[in-house]
């Protein structure tokens, strides 16, 4: 199938796009299209004006502060996949996007891209919940910031306005003591995740002081478990731990459809999270030696 007839726009800055999405009815902006165009092919998208960001030079490129990084919105996954600076500085991001897709849709999807789509099995949406990520949105009225937690809204929709564009993301630099880990469970290398898990992990000692255990893959939107956080969080990380955390996980409310029903997500829910715990623990005693 064909997308149906629609306009297309090419801005060369956030002003001019952000006017287009004011002012055209049914619009919709493009970033990498390897969501949207092939919804539009299949109909399932049907917007009369295109507003393409790629021609927007400000939202793009990862630049390093102090303690932060802050990424355009148009910057590819590939860009990420292959930066030093997000290697070094937010290895947890590294990670999960080495799972997203094939190279060559890294090579066009973009984070803003992905991050917007929200898909439930997509794995850049489960990183930026446990690296709470800082969003900055432009719309008519100006620039506002907004938490990843705030930016959920429900299946496939966020909380940017029709005429609102993410510009950035802004993600703290991970200290050199924390352990991180992304893993997921698919059907095949590169397909969308039936399951997914991110931890980032701190010690003081041999004490959890710190700890962000966040699921993909099982409801609308990235799920923390705050309870498995709870039961970590001033105890000491050894197989015990590890079966709390897992049996929590395992025991979480769960979306599921004909192919991977509600408990064998949760299955592996509980596997992962035991798994990524370890991971997470052995990367955080390198730190520590290093």
């Amino acid at each position: 199938m064909k997308p149906v007839p629609f306009d297309y726009h090419v801005p060369t800055s956030v002003a001019d796009a952000v006017e287009l999405l004011r002012t055209l009815p049914n619009a919709r902006a493009l970033a990498g299209g390897q969501s949207l165009i092939p919804m539009m092919n299949l109909r399932a998208a049907a917007p009369s004006h295109l507003i393409d960001l790629g021609k927007i030079p400000d939202l793009c490129g990862v630049h390093e502060t102090a303690s932060n990084l802050r990424i355009g919105a148009m910057t590819t996954q590939r860009s990420l996949e292959r930066s030093a600076v997000v290697r070094r500085h937010c290895p947890l991001l590294g990670e999960a996007v080495d799972h997203v897709g094939h190279q060559q849709t890294r090579n066009r999807g973009t984070i803003g891209g992905s991050l917007c789509h929200l898909d439930p099995g997509a794995e850049l949406p489960v990183a930026a919940a446990a690296l709470e990520m800082t969003f900055t949105v432009t719309g008519p009225g100006g620039s506002r910031t907004m938490s990843f937690d705030e930016f959920p809204a429900g299946y496939l929709t966020t909380t940017l306005e029709p005429d609102e564009i993410l510009t950035h993301i802004d993600v703290r630099k991970t200290l050199p003591h924390e352990g991180y880990a992304f893993l997921e469970f698919n059907q095949r290398p590169a397909d969308f995740a039936i399951v997914s898990v991110a931890v980032l992990l701190t010690l003081d000692g041999e004490q959890v002081s710190q700890v962000r255990v966040v699921l993909g893959g099982i409801d609308y939107a990235p799920i923390r478990l705050l309870e498995a956080e709870a039961t970590l969080t001033g105890n000491r990380l050894d197989d015990k731990a590890f079966e709390a955390a897992a049996a929590i996980a395992a025991a979480h409310p769960c979306e599921g459809d004909e192919v991977s029903p509600p408990e064998f997500r949760q299955h592996l829910a509980g596997v992962l999270v035991r798994r990524a715990l370890r991971k997470a623990l052995e990367r955080t005693k390198v730190s520590v030696n290093a």
